[in-house]
């Protein structure tokens, strides 16, 4: 009788599989709007402090192909930009604060990312899924702000992890709700030597060279709508 009912629930299981599967070689196209959630840290080199980056939320494209069913890959486009300060520097070295805000302007990033996912069949309706991949995040057009000489930071590869679900609204569209979690680190150099004071050129070269090692950690929280292929 265990294993005639462990049969049933087996065939139960496969047959709702069977029927809520979504299809190999599908193609679903989705257009989101994505809220970019930095969870930053750092340590910064020199003058010390945190590190401020702003949210911010962005149009975003993906497009996910089913290679078998259930089992598919989703590479999402978009770009984002943001605002950085440190918090909390130390800058009587150059007749500053103790603790102050340096203003390190804004950054864009384009991060493009492709997860594998597994779909849960859950139901006709509603359709979760899970994913996992790699992103590589590219920072570009960096604009240094008013107060220093330059900034730059190193693209870079970050692993991510994915959770979300498809509504479906006909056969064909669909409403999409997605949050991803991007392990992003990079590193930052900073030019500030032309806040050298004038009795201490020495500083210049130290000031010239300002390392940090950032964590941005964004969460990635999208709602929008796709459509099958």
């Amino acid at each position: 009788m265990k294993y005639l009912k462990l049969t049933l629930i087996c065939a139960l299981f496969c047959s709702a599989t069977a029927a809520f599967a979504q299809e190999k070689n599908e193609l679903d196209i989705r257009v989101r709007a994505v809220a970019v959630i930095p969870q930053e840290s750092a340590s910064i080199g020199v003058i010390g402090g945190g590190v401020n980056i702003s949210n911010s939320v962005i149009p975003e494209v993906d497009f996910t192909y089913f290679f078998a069913k259930n089992f598919s890959a989703e590479l999402i486009l978009g770009t984002t930009k943001h605002k950085v300060n440190t918090k909390g520097s130390n800058l009587t070295a150059i007749g500053g604060s103790s603790s102050a805000d340096v203003n390190l302007g804004s950054v864009w990033l384009l991060p493009p990312t492709l997860t594998l996912q597994y779909h849960v069949p859950a139901g006709k309706v509603f359709k979760p899924y899970l994913g996992a991949g790699a992103n590589y995040t590219i920072f570009y057009s960096a604009d240094k702000g008013n107060t220093v000489q330059g900034i730059k930071y190193k693209d870079k590869f970050a692993f991510a992890a994915q959770a979300g679900a498809d509504f479906d609204i006909s056969k064909k569209v669909f409403l999409n709700i997605d949050v991803k979690k991007l392990f992003l680190n990079t590193k930052a150099t900073v030019d500030a030597s032309n806040l050298t004071p004038a009795g201490s050129p020495a500083l210049a070269p130290v000031l010239q060279n300002i390392n940090a090692d950032v964590k941005i950690r964004p969460w990635l929280i999208g709602i929008g709508i796709g459509r099958r292929f």
